[in-house]
């Protein structure tokens, strides 16, 4: 039997496996692009890091326009489009909802590491030594942090103060840092919880109202909470000494049903009788709250005309429309209850401050509730001449508020001012000696990329980097030398914790781990498959008259 012939292969016929279209970019050149993408967003932060940073400004789509350098912010409005320079917009909110400040710190490491991993892979080292060696530089550099940090007493308001004034410097509020750092402070310490052998700290119970008008040292801070809202009849009283709140969830209004009824009037008397009814229903309403010896009503739904009426002659001041929110704060603040049922309140639910009353804060007016005994919770009431630097001085609160409470968690604080990044660098550079091998030199890459916040904190102050690291280098070799750090206005080292600089450890581990796990995720993409967009622009594309032919 004569032998069969091989099969050939088929050469020269194309073989598609995916949807036409997609665009497919693949090994170094997949890397590449992508830490491109996501270096040029960490470059785009850098500039706002440190004492000296500067400021952003960002215009949306509506022409509304926001000046900011906080890295959350920033990142959150700039919309960025590339699915890798969006992982680093991922680590800034995660860091921005776990410990509230020290988003431009995360975002730098992750451009830092990504710069040096760069150019190790192009010395032929594999991406998984780089990561590996990344990972191992990580945990030396998180017990590192926890080894050096110092423990702090958080019965000391000064140790706080500095903490927030820390957070503050870098922020459009420089000049009102001190004031703010105090109100932090106050506030802060006014809301935390013992529970168990922890602090709870929820910083949501501490309400922020913006109004512009006046400077930053007329920001004040109301043992209670400021309602954005005016009493809602001329007739009633605009302040009430020690009042009895009645907080309620429900209206004092007749409610349409939720099916539509109708209703039959053969004669005017019917009519009569309907609406004397309705009137007698409200004033029950009312006569219940005096009842249990209420003069101040806040409610979060609608207050009929004729209840305004009603509770205007028996001397109870009215708010209504109250956010949801705000009347759980009012709640912890006043120690009254919510009540959903009016027919439910008892005299045990009324919540009790030492004043209501309505003020005007520049153009609006507001109702204060403050003087609570024990309040829970609290309200800082911001203002500033622009509407722009209102809006900042929020965001900057906001980080001074989260440093305060990461240090209360903590009770563990390091020096700023670069000194911390420089003993971490110093602790790995001994430690890459003795892992050895190619990842010896990851985690010297690691190492130089945790220097790299400050050398952009250096250069945004215009000093000379390369001559004040070394510098900073020599420094911490010496004994007694682990907080010594620049200050920027002289450029001269000082020890930083002398000088007041501290930051929470949580801050800055954070950033590390956020950062380092950014730079590895896009670092083990090794592929990029891009779906097609032609389908909705050719749709797109498509002529009134050609989509006629197609129906006819």
């Amino acid at each position: 039997m004569a032998a069969q012939p091989a099969p050939t292969e088929p050469t020269g016929i194309p073989v598609l496996i995916l949807k036409e279209g997609t665009q497919r970019t693949a090994g170094r050149d997949a890397l590449r692009i992508n830490i491109l993408a996501a270096r040029a967003v960490a470059e785009m932060v850098k500039t706002t890091y440190g004492p000296k940073g500067m400021d952003k400004m960002l215009v949306d789509a509506l022409g509304d326009v926001t000046i900011t350098n906080d890295g959350a912010t920033i990142l959150d409005k700039a919309e960025i489009q590339h699915p890798a320079a969006k992982m680093l917009v991922h680590v800034a909110k995660s860091q921005d909802a776990e410990v509230g400040d020290g988003t431009k710190r995360a975002v730098i490491i992750a451009g830092e590491l990504l710069k040096q991993a760069e150019d190790l892979v192009n010395k032929n080292i594999h991406p998984t030594v780089i990561i590996s060696g990344f990972r191992k530089a990580m945990e030396e550099a998180l017990k590192v942090l926890d080894e050096i940090a110092v423990s702090i007493d958080i019965n000391n308001d000064e140790v706080l103060k500095k903490v927030a004034k820390t957070s503050l410097t870098s922020k459009a509020v420089h000049d009102a840092r001190e004031y703010f750092a105090e109100l932090a402070v106050t506030a802060v310490k006014q809301i935390a919880e013992s529970r168990g052998d922890k602090i709870y700290i929820d910083i949501d119970n501490i309400q922020i109202i913006k109004k512009y008008g006046g400077s930053l040292m007329d920001t004040q801070l109301v043992y209670g909470i400021v309602l954005d809202k005016e009493v809602v009849h001329p007739g009633m009283p605009r302040r009430v000494e020690k009042p009895k709140i009645a907080l309620l969830d429900a209206p004092l209004e007749i409610e349409k049903p939720e099916i539509d009824a109708e209703i039959r009037i053969s004669d005017p008397t019917q009519m009569k009788a309907f609406l004397q009814q309705e009137e007698e229903i409200l004033k029950k309403y009312v006569d219940k709250l005096s009842e249990v010896g209420a003069n101040v009503v806040i409610t979060q739904k609608g207050i009929d005309e004729v209840a305004q009426h009603f509770l205007a002659k028996k001397g109870i001041l009215a708010v209504r429309r109250v956010k949801r929110s705000d009347l759980e704060k009012l709640e912890r603040a006043t120690g009254g209850r919510i009540v959903s049922n009016i027919y439910d309140l008892k005299p045990d639910d009324l919540g009790y401050a030492e004043l209501v009353e309505e003020r005007k804060v520049g153009e609006d007016k507001m109702v204060f509730v403050e003087g609570c005994k024990n309040p829970r919770s609290v309200s800082i009431v911001i203002r500033g001449g622009l509407e722009r630097l209102v809006d900042e001085a929020e965001r900057s609160f906001r980080d001074a508020l989260s440093s305060v409470a990461d240090a209360l968690r903590d009770s563990k604080v390091v020096a700023g001012g670069g000194a911390v990044e420089m003993e971490i660098a110093k602790y790995l550079r001994r430690y890459a000696v003795k892992v050895g091998g190619k990842e010896q030199l990851a985690i010297e890459a690691f190492a130089k990329a945790i220097e790299g916040l400050v050398v952009a904190m250096l250069e945004n102050a215009g000093l000379d980097t390369i001559d004040m690291i070394m510098k900073l280098r020599a420094a911490h070799e010496k004994e007694g030398g682990k907080w010594i750090g620049v200050d920027l206005n002289t450029g001269n080292l000082v020890d930083m914790f002398e000088a007041g600089v501290i930051e929470p450890v949580s801050v800055i581990a954070t950033a590390i781990k956020g950062g380092t796990e950014a730079a590895t995720i896009i670092m083990r993409i090794d592929d990029i498959i891009a779906a097609s967009k032609l389908e909705k622009k050719e749709e797109a594309g498509k002529k009134p008259e050609e989509e006629k032919k197609e129906e006819d």
